[in-house]
């Protein structure tokens, strides 16, 4: 006997073998002792040696007959009853067998019983809550599409709902998640002060609060009604601020200099004129003085004019109706205004993000292509984007001659009537600090239209818009308990577990194989959160062997240009803020990556450990093998990838969940005992 109970199913195995073995030999020895002293013959030595062995075939043949008709069909009944538990939809795969095949029957009443009363039980939630649902979906969608970003957090300042706006608004940053505190993504001591005195009624207050190189205006409101749930939107006041504050500030500053030129300028051409029919040589000298006066003061407003001409160029750059833009949305957007059945443009070469007023821009190019349709072709016209020095090109090109300047300067007379107050188009170009000219291009057959416009340092092409998905909202949240309750009794499902695992380049950490790819993914409120991933390829400073890649797929290629470890372990200390780490032999994940210059002080709990601590007797406790037992769906080609392992070892942790509850393992506390006693027992046994 063990510790932990009846010894292991190898050691049951290996005490038949030795009993069987044992008895066989003696019998043996016994028969051939009895045969050299009796020295029988016929059937009597073959009863003599028959009757020696049968002790031994006796106890082999008991003993296969027990592993065949009842400890086997036992284990599968394990297997089956512990799939029964965490996956009541998964399929039959060990129906009962051997000396209890006469089980079948009830455990099939007993799994389609569970399966109507789980169905009626659905199907009355759904039913109940099929008004809820269609107002739910309906606020979803209108999340989705609201430009606005928007977040809720109950009274402990966890994040209940964020919208799509808001996770392209705080793209990159790892603070924004379900569940998480909004102190991970902004800076609370601005915050708290607003927070602790928003009234009541849902009136709103502004605050102005710096986060990742901007400023941030937030509107924060408190939803009447509710259990101290506050609404916060957000906008960029970066570059407004940046506009009161630099070029305006500047602009102001100027007035009083320019005007003191100015007075001067003028004092001088007056007392200049009274002197001009006076022709002494005390009046001569004194009209040099004002003369050259006149000069440096006419000089100084050059230069103060032409300064402010820059400053009003800045101007325009910083305008806050200028935004950004990826310049296919904005070829596809022209190409819908002038003909929406056939499609004239056609993108060429790199996209790129400039800055402008998409609706004016449209609005000129549809003039423009209009107004100069004589010299345009009916075939249609290219649009490229050139990257320039601080400024792009925009460049619409045609088969043919260039356009005559006279008519492009002309044309920049006429009105767009389709936009506010008339503006001429001179003015749509003025609004963007710009101007716009035609040139041929070198092959003798194209020419094109180039207008610059302000570059910005963003680069990538715009996320896809999400499909909809439930992973932007979760009230529930706001009935876990508190953050400030001792994590050793919060309950297993009330737990914020981040699941990661590791690739590396090779298993022998402590002899330099280090880590190549990080993938973590998080369950909030007992459910595994699609989208809240954390994926991070990185450069091992190091050639990665044939082997290690035959077993993930990852190559010298793949990883180059990722960032060092100690860079990427940054980024997933942030993102793991104070959640529990969750891993499938976690020990070797946590090596990894540990003594990194990085604190990973979480708690830990290993799925392997917890599965060899519910199921001793059964073999197979590696990810394979438990996806398998447990029914795990996941998507073919994920297997072997950090994030992959990360998601199936998620889903293990949820259908191991009800195993733990239905043995009273409720807590964390009561989970890392279990888990301590399951190492301790494979410590002994390794030992």
């Amino acid at each position: 006997m063990t510790k932990g109970g009846l010894p292991k199913r190898q050691r049951l195995i290996g005490l038949w073998l030795i009993l069987s073995g044992i008895s066989l030999l003696g019998g043996a020895i016994f028969a051939a002792w009895l045969d050299a002293q009796l020295a029988p013959t016929g059937l009597t030595r073959l009863a003599l040696w028959l009757g020696s062995f049968s002790g031994g075939a006796t106890i082999f043949l008991v003993g296969l007959l027990l592993e065949r008709m009842l400890f086997t069909p036992l284990r599968h009944l394990q297997v089956q009853l512990a799939r029964l538990v965490a996956n009541p939809d998964a399929r039959d795969e060990h129906p009962p067998e051997g000396w209890l095949k006469a089980l079948a029957p009830d455990l099939r009443r007993v799994r389609e019983s569970w399966r109507i009363d789980r169905s009626r039980l659905a199907t009355a939630h759904a039913e109940g809550a099929r008004s809820a649902a269609r107002i739910r979906q309906e606020l979803e969608t209108l999340l989705q599409v609201l430009e606005t970003p928007l977040l809720l957090c109950d009274h402990h300042r966890r994040l209940m709902l964020f919208n799509q706006a808001a996770e392209d608004f705080f793209e990159g940053n790892t603070g924004l998640g379900l569940g998480k505190r909004l102190e991970a993504l902004l800076p609370v001591g601005s915050l708290q002060n607003a927070l602790s005195q928003l009234p009541s009624d849902g009136s709103p207050r502004e605050l102005l609060t710096p986060c990742d190189n901007r400023w941030l205006k937030v509107i924060l409101r408190r939803v009447p009604g509710s259990d101290g749930e506050t609404l916060l939107t957000f906008s960029d006041a970066t570059a407004s601020w940046s506009s009161e504050m630099g070029v305006r500030a500047e602009l102001a500053s100027m007035l009083t200099p320019l005007r003191q030129h100015t007075a001067s300028l003028t004092s001088a051409a007056d007392a200049l004129t009274q002197l001009r029919h006076q022709n002494d040589t005390d009046t001569s000298l004194l009209r040099q003085r004002f003369e050259r006066v006149i000069h440096e003061e006419g000089t100084t407003l050059g230069d103060n004019v032409a300064k402010i001409g820059q400053l009003l160029d800045d101007l325009q750059h910083q305008g806050e109706r200028l935004t950004p833009m990826w310049s296919n949305d904005f070829w596809q957007a022209l190409d819908e205004r002038l003909d929406p059945e056939h499609r004239l443009i056609t993108p060429v070469g790199m996209p790129a993000w400039f800055k402008g007023d998409a609706p004016a821009l449209i609005a000129l190019f549809d003039s423009l292509v209009k107004q100069l349709s004589a010299h345009l072709p009916d075939s249609g016209f290219e649009g490229e984007i050139c990257l320039g020095n601080k400024r792009v090109y925009l460049d619409l090109i045609w088969q043919g001659k260039a356009l005559p300047e006279h008519e492009l300067a002309a044309w920049q007379h006429q009105p767009i009537a389709s936009l506010p107050l008339t503006p001429k188009v001179a003015d749509v170009l003025r609004q963007h600090a710009s101007d716009i000219w035609s040139l041929a291009d070198d092959d003798g057959l194209h020419a094109r239209l180039r207008m610059p416009l302000p570059a910005i340092e963003r680069v990538g092409a715009p996320r896809e818009p999400a499909p909809p998905r439930p992973e932007f909202h979760d009230f529930g949240i706001a009935d876990l308990p508190p953050p400030d309750e001792a994590l050793a009794n919060r309950s297993l499902r009330s737990l914020d577990v981040v699941a990661f695992d590791t690739e590396t380049t090779g298993l022998e950490l402590r002899r330099g194989d280090t880590v190549i790819s990080l993938g973590a993914c998080r369950v909030v409120n007992a459910r595994l959160l699609a989208s809240d991933v954390f994926d991070q390829k990185v450069d091992p400073k190091r050639p990665i062997p044939p082997a290690s890649t035959a077993i993930h797929g990852l190559t010298d290629a793949d990883v180059a240009g990722a960032p060092p470890l100690d860079i990427v372990l940054t980024h997933f200390r942030d993102y793991i803020g104070e959640a529990v780490l969750l891993a499938h032999n976690a020990a070797f994940d946590l090596l990894a990556i540990s003594h990194k210059g990085v604190a990973f002080d979480n708690p830990v709990i290993d799925t392997l450990l917890i599965s060899r601590a519910l199921d001793e007797a059964l073999d197979g406790h590696d990810l394979d093998s438990l996806a398998k037992r447990y029914d795990l769906a996941f998507p073919p080609g994920t297997r072997h990838t950090a994030l992959g392992d990360a998601r199936v070892t998620a889903e293990l942790w949820l259908a191991l969940l009800p195993r733990l509850e239905a043995r009273g393992i409720d807590t964390l506390e009561q989970l890392l005992t279990l888990q301590a006693n399951a190492f301790d027992r494979q410590d002994a046994s390794a030992s």
